[in-house]
């Protein structure tokens, strides 16, 4: 079975073909939402990252996920509409939710395991901080800019730059909340638990993970779906 890419093929593109290819994306640090409007083999490159391994684990993905088709028509065919209403429901709620939730445990996680890990005060103060920009960030989109973006398909609209200018603010936005998690990733050595680990710290790590591979394809879906209609 071929897949449909090639070395030469952009990494958002290969993304936008088979959203499951996130996750190997992630596991070799390649940046798809932000960074994937480039060739795969220049990420790699950039990356020195071997190329056999990695479309092996790609053609892997693109095997196992042959028959799914979810969310498919969210990321190619449906209208501004209904990803606006997809993002919304599928990324900006579980966010905000997990944003509360998962807070008092980064706050107890530091304060008992604190003394004999430092780095958790760095995960802290990251963590909140990348709770302040999401939220405003989701507000923002969801009180302004999502309002405004459906009033982009009438020609004559008249505030249609002040509208771009801003989409331009949130692409910003994403590369900075993309750096927070980068910084993330490193102070935790890739989420590497220590052997003293507790229930909740594990738990802490884990989430934390997972909301960064969901805030990649929210930005994704933005970034290189959505977005480009209207630039």
């Amino acid at each position: 079975m071929t897949m449909p890419f090639t070395e030469s093929t952009l990494v958002k593109d290969i993304v936008n073909a088979q959203p499951k290819t996130s996750d190997v994306f992630k596991r070799y640090r390649i940046d798809f939402c932000c960074g994937g409007n480039i060739p795969l083999s220049k990420a790699a490159a950039d990356l020195s990252i071997e190329m056999d391994p990695l479309m092996a684990d790609l053609n892997e993905i693109y095997v196992n996920e042959q028959n799914d088709t979810d969310d498919m028509t969210v990321w190619t065919n449906s209208s501004s509409d209904d990803i606006i209403k997809h993002i919304s429901e599928h990324y900006h709620a579980p966010l905000l939710e997990e944003l509360a939730q998962l807070s008092p445990y980064v706050t107890k996680v530091m304060k008992v395991h604190g003394d004999g890990h430092p780095e958790l005060l760095k995960v802290y103060e990251l963590w909140y901080e990348f709770k302040k920009e999401m939220i405003e960030h989701t507000e923002k989109e969801e009180t302004v800019v999502f309002p405004l973006l459906k009033k982009l398909d009438n020609p004559d609209v008249e505030n249609r730059q002040e509208i771009v200018d801003y989409i331009t603010e949130l692409e910003k936005e994403h590369d900075h909340v993309g750096e927070i998690l980068r910084q993330l990733r490193e102070v935790t050595s890739d989420y590497e638990l220590p052997l003293d680990a507790c229930g909740t710290y594990t738990l802490v790590y884990r989430r934390i993970e997972a909301l960064e591979g969901q805030t990649f394809m929210h930005v994704h879906l933005e970034n290189n779906i959505l977005f480009p209609r209207y630039i």
